[in-house]
């Protein structure tokens, strides 16, 4: 019993590094469908159950997905570079890019922060629920961006309206509000069940989050949110100005 399980183990892993070699050398090319789980079993000589096991793993991390009815395909795996400032925002990045770029709303709801590193990081209000818009950033037909947004001004319904289609801070500062400074946070966790279903994604897929606060000249005014990607589809850049770090140096001298 324990040598065939030993078997049965060192089968599924040659299986599915040579699946992953596959995929990585490019010989299964991205968003292309694998052979039958029927002849990729005869072709590697094992049975159907350890195939199923394979692809179910390779979905897991992220290499594959399936589609009912259709069969499993290899993931596409673009990857969109923006800059940490949040004055650049997803679809100016996506623009410069050469890559069309649009808002898909999700919802639009008052809320409270619920949680609890975002109400930390923010020092949210706690007295009282906010706007609360949640939509996807879409370029190239691939979902890159799932971004919740709170804002605590009391703003008119035709406003509100405009966020299920444009940014929040573009909306905002045509409106006049004025935008003084931004901090940011990033890490990264698994995703929570609703942004892995926006991605289509397993539960618990890592994530890279930014959560972001955004300060502007009245007090009373608060925007702050987070924006959640795939760890593989996203990375960020931002450049230091080490000239001016220099001279503040050497001021202090």
């Amino acid at each position: 019993m324990i040598g065939t399980l030993a078997v049965n183990v060192i089968l599924h892993e040659a299986v599915r590094q040579e699946l992953e070699q596959r995929v990585e050398s490019g010989n299964y090319k991205s968003g292309t469908m694998l052979p039958s789980t029927a002849a990729l079993a005869r072709e590697f000589g094992v049975s159907a159950i350890t195939i199923k096991r394979v692809l179910r793993d390779l979905q897991t991390s992220g290499v594959l997905r399936s589609v009912a009815g259709l069969g499993t395909f290899v993931r596409e795996r673009r990857r969109f570079v923006r800059n940490l400032d949040f004055s650049l925002n997803s679809l100016d990045d996506a623009n410069r890019l050469g890559i069309p770029a649009r808002v898909e709303p999700i919802s639009i709801n008052r809320e409270y922060i619920l949680d609890p590193q975002l109400a930390e990081f923010a020092a949210a209000p706690k007295d009282k629920p906010m706007i609360c818009i949640r939509k996807a950033i879409i370029a190239q037909a691939e979902k890159i961006m799932h971004d919740t947004t709170y804002v605590s001004i009391d703003l008119d319904d035709k406003t509100i309206d405009e966020f299920s289609r444009r940014l929040v801070m573009e909306v905002l500062a045509e409106r006049g509000l004025e935008f003084t400074s931004s901090r940011i946070m990033i890490d990264a966790a698994p995703g929570p069940p609703e942004v892995c279903q926006v991605f289509s994604l397993p539960r618990g897929y890592p994530v890279l989050r930014r959560l972001y606060k955004l300060t502007t000249a009245s007090e009373d005014q608060f925007v702050a949110g987070m924006a959640q990607s795939p760890f593989d589809r996203l990375a960020c850049t931002t450049e230091i100005d080490l000239a001016h770090r220099a001279d503040a140096c050497l001021r202090q001298r």
